[in-house]
Parts: C-alpha cells; sequence; structure tokens
C-alpha cells in the first residue's frame, strides 16, 4: 500500500492545485455575414447565419 514517507507542505499542496482553477475566456471570431464577434463554430446571435449559410429567421423588433 503506498503510503507518502513524509508530510506534503501546504505550499506544496496549493502549488499543485493551482493550475485547476485558471480559466480562458472564449475565443471569439468575427461572423462573415455581419460582422459581430461570437464563438467559433456557433451560430451568430445577432443575424441567424451559420458558414454562410441562413439558418434562424431573426424578426426585426
Amino acid at each position: 500500500m503506498a503510503v507518502p514517507k513524509r508530510r506534503v507542505s501546504k505550499t506544496r499542496k496549493n502549488t499543485r492545485r493551482s493550475n485547476v482553477w485558471k480559466m480562458d475566456a472564449p475565443t471569439l471570431v468575427k461572423c462573415s455575414n455581419c460582422g459581430e464577434l461570437k464563438k467559433s463554430h456557433r451560430l451568430c446571435p445577432e443575424c441567424g447565419y451559420y458558414n454562410g449559410k441562413q439558418v434562424v429567421v431573426k424578426v426585426a423588433d
């Protein structure tokens, strides 16, 4: 049975765990139709286009 020979210090433990909480902002790309920023490989929420084709018809308010 594997048992640590010495106690792991708080600093060493916390340093090891520090990378778990890193978060990156989502990468945004310009929509090819309207130029708004959107997440890649997603439907544009502003104009309803994806990959150069209209997928959702947006109603003007």
